[in-house]
């Protein structure tokens, strides 16, 4: 755990930078003691563009934390994403090496290092490897094969890769705004720690994070991470779409969006009346709101469809047992879940991140996940005592490969 016992989880999305601070109370309990956001103004989808403005970003939502944890802050885990996020399956073989051939914590070293030896182009890194499973001389299924007896070893992985330009600049904005970075974290293995359950993770389930930006992509089977990818659209272009339609600048839009919008035809009343406020010279006008919702709606059910499509083509769609579960600022926006439920044909609800102690009403809230799951990535991951399930169903970097085993075992 960082020496000063603070664990910062730092979201830096497309429209807004979220910083939640926690520590472990007396009693050994995780609480949530600040959170802060700032608006974010140097990303464009997920990447930076604007170094100067992100890091401005940064500093505010880090101080507006502080103040209210009255706690100063030195290092802070930070999220990734964006369309640069590739997520690959990948397998590695090994014979067992002891006498005995009893499985040690070395062969299934090992056996990861087999599995994550696959070539990936000189502008990418690898940002997770995660096990899904191991397989003992063709018995498939095993989570834990330490001291079975084998032959030989298997272990199907989960390799997530990134841009590693992008990954710099992202370290450069936080440095440079006066903190450290300590791990860098996949935004939607984050947000899925903070809103999946475990028996959600084990049936099969599909998190869709509806960013600014971005809508981030995760699948979990029998309990851990198959599929990442990213949709390279998300909130901004719903409020770009009401911009068009309505004539009327962004941040009205984005307003109007955010206090009337609704994503599903069947909630709204014919009757409701939406007010758009007069711009320049124009007057302000009031439109039904059913006419609102069929600008948002095909934009989101857009958004529903490329996801179904990608799972469709990889045949993920039949393993989901335990339905899709929607996060992030655009599942706030009503009628999410029974679009989604109307999409994907399986039961959706809204992920929010409620597992911290201390955390406030307001902050229970979906535009909270990935910050509350850094956090929570931080606390099981960096404490190599803990008895690692965090870390198995997780992952790290694998220059921590000794960390992981120590706590994997």
């Amino acid at each position: 755990m960082p020496h000063d016992g603070l664990i910062v989880g730092l979201d830096i999305g497309t429209t807004k930078v979220c910083a939640c601070i926690a520590e472990t109370n007396d009693n050994g309990i995780l609480e949530v003691i600040g959170v802060g956001t700032a608006p974010s103004q140097g990303l464009r989808r997920g990447v930076v563009i604007n170094i100067e403005s992100t890091l401005k970003s940064v500093a505010a939502a880090i101080e507006a934390a502080e103040l209210m944890s009255g706690r100063e802050v030195e290092s802070v885990i930070t999220g990734i994403a964006g369309a640069h996020i590739e997520g690959i399956n990948s397998r590695g073989v090994v014979a067992v090496s002891g006498r005995d051939r009893e499985i040690s914590s070395e062969d299934i070293a090992r056996v990861i290092e087999a599995a994550k030896a696959i070539v990936i182009p000189m502008d990418r890194e690898v940002l997770h490897v995660i096990p899904q499973e191991f397989i003992v001389d063709d018995q498939r299924g095993i989570k834990d094969p330490l001291d079975m007896i084998g032959i030989r070893l298997e272990a199907e992985v989960h390799i997530v890769t990134g841009s590693v330009t992008s990954a710099q600049n992202l370290l450069k904005c936080v440095n440079r705004a006066g903190f450290r970075v300590s791990e860098i974290v996949l935004e939607s293995l984050a947000a899925s720690r903070a809103v999946l359950t475990e028996d959600e993770k084990e049936l099969g389930v599909l998190l869709i994070d509806l960013g600014g930006g971005t809508t981030d992509v995760l699948v979990h089977l029998d309990g851990a991470p198959y599929h990442t990818d990213v949709v390279a659209l998300g909130g901004s272009q719903v409020t770009n779409d009401i911009s068009i339609i309505l004539k009327t600048p962004l941040d009205v839009a984005e307003r109007i969006k955010k206090e009337s919008g609704c994503c599903y035809l069947p909630l709204v009343d014919k009757d409701e009346r939406v007010m758009i406020p007069g711009v320049g010279g124009w007057p302000a006008a009031t439109i039904p709101r059913q006419e609102l919702v069929k600008i948002i709606q095909p934009r989101m059910a857009e958004i529903f469809s490329m996801v179904r499509d990608q799972l469709e083509k990889k045949d993920y769609m039949r393993h989901l047992g335990g339905g899709v579960v929607l996060t992030g600022g655009g599942a706030l926006i009503p009628g999410a879940a029974e679009l989604a439920l109307e999409v994907f044909g399986i039961p959706a609800r809204i992920g929010i991140p409620d597992k911290l102690r201390g955390l406030v009403e307001e902050y229970q809230n979906p535009v909270y996940a990935t910050a509350m799951g850094l956090v929570l990535y931080g606390s099981e991951g960096v404490s190599v005592t803990e008895g690692g399930i965090g870390r198995r169903k997780g992952e790290g970097l694998m220059s921590r490969l000794k960390g992981w085993m120590k706590e994997f075992f």
